[in-house]
């Protein structure tokens, strides 16, 4: 058994799909592993997502300690930036992997991109 933050994991493969799994958080960490990006870059960069759900599992990222939140309030409008922190950079070669095994599929398999 693992358990981090307080939630119990059977094993190493479960904590980690824990913290990244689902259908988006490896989708905005991808978006996020070359560089802070603000909350509406990211959103046009995964244009099917739901507004809730990028800030749900923004949060959720964040409460784990994989992305950081900065705001900026100097002058109106409020900006707010998304970047991974040194923990989530250490995802960087895991989610890079799995990006290059979707190149792989599409590549070797023909799959068509909409």
């Amino acid at each position: 058994m693992f358990k981090y933050k307080g939630k119990d994991y059977p094993c190493c493969a479960s904590l980690t799909m824990g913290i990244i799994g689902g259908k988006w958080k490896t989708v905005i960490l991808y978006h996020l592993m070359d560089g802070a990006k603000r909350y509406n870059e990211l959103r046009k960069e995964m244009p099917t997502v739901t507004e809730r759900t990028l800030s749900l599992q923004l949060k959720k990222l964040e409460e784990d300690g994989i992305v950081k939140r900065k705001v900026y309030t100097s002058k109106p409008p409020l900006k707010v930036e998304y970047a991974l922190t040194d923990l989530g950079q250490t995802l960087i070669p895991l989610i890079q992997s799995i990006a290059d095994w979707g190149d792989y599929l599409a590549e070797k398999h023909s799959i068509k991109s909409a």
